[in-house]
């Protein structure tokens, strides 16, 4: 996942998550463990400011939901959202994200 989208989605930072969120076993923002491989999303390796790794994973509700919110905060204030959304790779991202999130 993109660096721009993931600063959109605001993940939580690496002190705020227990040992199941940091290993990617529990999403990171509601908890629900386990996270089975089909049904999560992998929010890609990371690193703490002190450069330890971790490997945050959400459940798809939770990405569709901060999705969402992440998408009023972004596309207001960018030019090509504002423009011609479909050409904002950041949107696009986010919307998929929504979408999936919606699925049962």
């Amino acid at each position: 996942m993109p660096a721009e989208v993931l600063a959109v989605l605001l993940l939580p930072a690496p002190d705020d998550v227990d040992d199941s969120q940091l290993r990617g076993a529990a999403c990171v923002w509601c908890e629900s463990s386990p996270l089975e491989t089909e049904t999560a999303l992998d929010l890609g390796e990371q690193k703490t400011p002190t450069g330890e790794t971790w490997f945050p994973r959400s459940c798809l509700r939770c990405a569709g939901a901060w999705a969402h919110h992440g998408l009023f905060d972004h596309a207001p204030t960018c030019e090509q959202c504002t423009d011609e959304a479909s050409r904002c790779e950041i949107g696009l991202t986010l919307y998929r994200l929504i979408r999936q999130g919606r699925r049962p």
